[in-house]
C-alpha cells in the first residue's frame, strides 16, 4: 500500500506486516528486494505505521554513537513524526528536513505465535549398567512450542537482519537433541533401569528433559518454551544388541523368579509347621488343663476310697491276728489276748481316723458344693396393667403393690397374665385380691382406746 508523493516525487508506504504466520519478519518498501540497495531501509516522513495487536515493531538504525533500537508495540496506527511518536525523534533528527527519507531497518516480531518444533533423536546405542557388552539402539520422537515474550532479550540475543526461522529452529533442535541423549543414556544408570524397559518411561524422561532443555533454551534463545512433549521412546529389536541384553535379562529374570517362588513356599511350609506346634502345644495344654481339672473334681472321691480301702484292710488284719491268738496272758483265772487286744487298739485308731477323715471330706465336698453353687431363683409373676390411654404396662407383685399403696391400681384396674383366657378385674383375682387387705399405711387410731 503506498501514497505518491508529488512533492518528493516518491512513494510513501505503509509500515506494516500482513503475514499471517510468522515469527521474525523484515518489512521492506514496495517493489525493493531484501539485500538489493539501501532504499530497501528507507522510510520517507509521513509513512503511516501500523503495528496489529500482538506484534511489535522494531527500528534499528545507526548513529554516531553506534547501532540504536526504537520498539513500537501494538496495537498502533499513526503517521511517522516526532509530535505523535516521540520515540523516532533520534531516527528523524538523521533525515534531511521535511519529508526527505532516512534509513533504518525495520523488523515485525509477532509476540502472540505459539511456534512448534518437532524433533528427532536418531538410533543411539544405549547400554545397561550391568551387562555394559550389549549396546541397544534406542531413538526419540516429540515437540516442542515456545513463543517470545521478552522481545528486547531476543534482539540482543540474536541477529535480525541474519535470522531465518528454519536457522533457528535447527538450532533448537540441534539443543534438544544434546540434552535428550544425554539423559536417555544415563536413565539405566542414574534411575536404576533396564534399558529394555526405557520404551514404557517416557513420563519419566519427559519430565527429566523438560527441565533441562527448557531452561537452556529460555536462557540461550531469549524465548518461553510453552511445551515440551517427548512423543515416543523407540527401541530397535531387531538389532543383535537388543536382542542379545532381552535374552540374558530373561534368563535372569527366571531365575530370579523361580528363587523368589521357592523362597515364598519355603516362608509358607515355615509359618505352616510353626502353626502346626503352636496348634500341638495348645493342645497338649489343652488336655493338661482339663486332666488336672478331673483328677481335682475327683480328688475326694479318690481319698474317701484310699481311706475305706485302708479301713477294710485293717479290719481283715485284725480279724487274722484275733484268730491267731498271739501270748495268752491269765488274769483272775480267765484268759486274755494281750498281743490281739493291742493290735485291737491300733486297727481301732487307724480305722477311725480314716473314717473320721472319710465323714470330714464328704462333709466339706457338701459345704463346698453349697458354697458354690447359688440356691435357684424363684421365677417373678408379670402382670399386665391396663392404662387410661388403652395401653398397657408390666409389673411384677412388688410393683402391683406399690401402685395399689398409692392409688394407680385399683381393684376395678383390668389386669391380665400369661395363662389366663381374658382381662380381668385386680379385685377378681385372689393373688392380686390380697394386696388389697391391710396395707403399708396403718389406719387412723380410734379416739375410745
Amino acid at each position: 500500500m503506498g501514497l505518491f508523493n508529488k512533492k518528493e516525487g516518491g512513494i510513501m508506504d505503509a509500515i506494516r506486516c500482513d503475514e499471517q504466520d510468522f515469527l521474525i519478519w523484515k518489512w521492506k518498501p514496495t517493489g525493493e528486494a531484501t539485500g538489493s540497495t539501501n532504499k530497501e531501509n528507507t522510510i520517507r516522513w509521513g509513512s503511516p505505521l501500523r503495528v496489529k495487536q500482538g506484534q511489535v515493531a522494531v527500528f534499528m538504525y545507526n548513529t554516531k554513537e553506534g547501532s540504536k533500537q526504537d520498539y513500537i508495540e501494538g496495537a498502533y496506527d499513526e503517521i511517522v513524526k516526532t509530535e505523535n511518536l516521540p520515540v523516532l525523534t533520534n531516527i528523524v533528527g538523521l533525515a534531511y528536513a521535511g519529508s526527505s527519507p532516512f534509513q533504518a531497518e525495520v523488523y515485525f516480531i509477532n509476540l502472540a505465535n505459539i511456534i512448534q518444533v518437532k524433533f528427532g533423536v536418531p538410533y543411539f546405542d544405549v547400554y545397561d549398567p550391568r551387562f555394559m557388552d550389549f549396546g541397544v539402539p534406542i531413538a526419540v520422537r516429540g515437540t516442542m512450542t515456545f513463543k517470545i515474550s521478552d522481545y528486547k532479550n531476543f534482539i540482543k540475543l540474536h541477529r535480525l537482519d541474519e535470522f531465518t526461522l528454519d536457522t533457528f529452529e535447527k538450532q533448537i533442535k540441534d539443543v534438544i537433541i544434546k540434552y535428550v541423549k544425554d539423559i536417555v543414556a544415563n536413565m539405566p544408570t542414574n534411575n536404576n533401569i533396564s534399558v529394555i524397559q526405557l520404551e514404557k518411561k517416557v513420563v519419566e524422561v519427559n519430565e527429566a528433559v523438560d527441565k533441562k532443555v527448557k531452561e537452556h533454551i529460555e536462557k540461550d534463545f531469549g524465548v518461553d518454551v510453552v511445551r515440551f512433549d517427548i512423543g515416543a521412546i523407540d527401541i530397535d529389536k531387531e538389532s543383535q544388541g537388543y536382542i542379545q541384553l532381552k535374552s540374558v535379562t530373561q534368563d535372569i529374570t527366571t531365575a530370579t523368579l523361580k528363587a523368589q517362588a521357592e523362597a515364598n513356599i519355603r516362608n509358607i511350609q515355615a509359618q505352616q509347621k510353626d502353626y502346626e506346634e503352636k496348634l500341638r502345644i495348645q493342645r497338649e495344654e489343652g488336655q493338661f488343663a482339663q486332666h488336672m481339672q478331673t483328677a481335682s473334681q475327683n480328688m475326694g472321691a479318690y481319698q474317701t476310697t484310699k481311706q475305706a480301702e485302708v479301713g477294710v484292710a485293717g479290719a481283715e488284719a485284725l480279724g487274722k491276728m484275733g484268730a491267731a491268738g498271739g501270748a495268752d496272758m491269765n488274769m483272775g483265772g480267765g484268759g486274755m489276748n494281750m498281743a490281739g487286744m493291742m493290735a485291737g487298739m491300733a486297727m481301732g485308731g487307724a480305722v477311725g481316723q480314716n473314717m473320721a477323715g472319710v465323714f470330714n471330706n464328704m462333709n466339706q465336698g457338701l459345704n463346698n458344693q453349697n458354697a458354690s453353687t447359688p440356691p435357684p431363683v424363684m421365677p417373678q409373676l408379670i402382670y399386665h396393667i391396663a392404662q387410661s390411654n388403652g395401653q398397657s404396662v408390666q409389673m411384677d407383685m412388688n410393683g402391683i403393690k406399690e401402685n395399689i399403696n398409692n392409688g394407680t391400681i385399683t381393684k376395678d384396674t383390668l389386669c391380665w397374665k400369661q395363662g389366663m383366657t381374658n382381662w380381668a378385674k385386680a379385685g377378681e383375682i385372689p393373688e392380686v385380691s390380697a394386696l388389697f387387705i391391710g396395707g403399708t399405711t396403718p389406719p387412723p387410731i380410734p379416739n375410745n382406746i
